[in-house]
């Protein structure tokens, strides 16, 4: 096919963050390489966009084995300096990195704001995907009493009571309102996405993915 793949993994603070078996990042990582290793099969050009709040690392697009093994080795070992997420920055940094037409896979947990242009004027030039990646326990809350929960961007702490029903459904219902601002944006921008949860299969939902495209 001799394609340019493009990679954009979101390395915020947020991925830290898994209660099934994996973390965020974890499953991002093992995702990246999955599709990096399907790249050269095809002997297409795959590079890479790391980014928190700013762009941290960018690997240009190269072929070949020792290409891949670098991008795999950077993805388990980098450190960000950022702890934020900005989705646009990253897309404005594509769209001007990138001349020819490739095909980009955005690959985070989507927790930010404010990138529905930006993800339309990058899909405008290039053929980009969303991989929307979460844990289960961001969609809803146990009943395990008082917990103190840190937002690992921001810092900032704060008690919840679990065992209140009101203080569930509430985070519940944040949790689908996140859920259909994000559809809304792709849909908007004519961007496929797929959900992936950490812990389960990804293999069949990207599969799905990729015959939908």
């Amino acid at each position: 096919r001799e394609l340019t793949v493009m990679l954009l993994i979101d390395v915020s603070a947020s991925g830290d963050f898994g209660t099934e078996a994996q973390l965020k990042r974890s499953l991002i990582t093992e995702i990246a390489a999955v599709l990096s290793f399907s790249a050269i099969e095809n002997n297409d050009k795959i590079g890479v966009i790391l980014f928190s709040d700013r762009v941290e690392k960018f690997i240009p697009p190269q072929k070949g084995r020792k290409h891949i093994l670098r991008i795999i080795r950077e993805l388990l070992e980098f450190q960000p300096q950022s702890k934020g997420t900005d989705i646009s920055e990253s897309l404005r940094f594509l769209t001007n990195a990138i001349k020819k037409r490739c095909t980009a896979f955005l690959i985070s947990d989507f927790r930010d704001k404010g990138y529905a242009r930006s993800l339309q004027v990058a899909n405008n030039k290039h053929d980009v995907a969303a991989l929307h990646i979460f844990d289960r326990r961001e969609t809803a809350l146990p009943p395990v009493g008082l917990i103190r929960v840190l937002d690992a961007e921001s810092g900032k702490e704060r008690w919840i009571d679990t065992s209140r029903s009101k203080v569930r459904e509430s985070y519940a219902l944040k949790w689908e309102s996140h859920v259909e601002m994000m559809t809304e944006i792709f849909t908007r921008a004519g961007v496929d996405h797929v959900s992936l949860q950490t812990g389960a299969d990804y293999v069949k939902p990207l599969m799905r993915l990729f015959k939908k495209r």
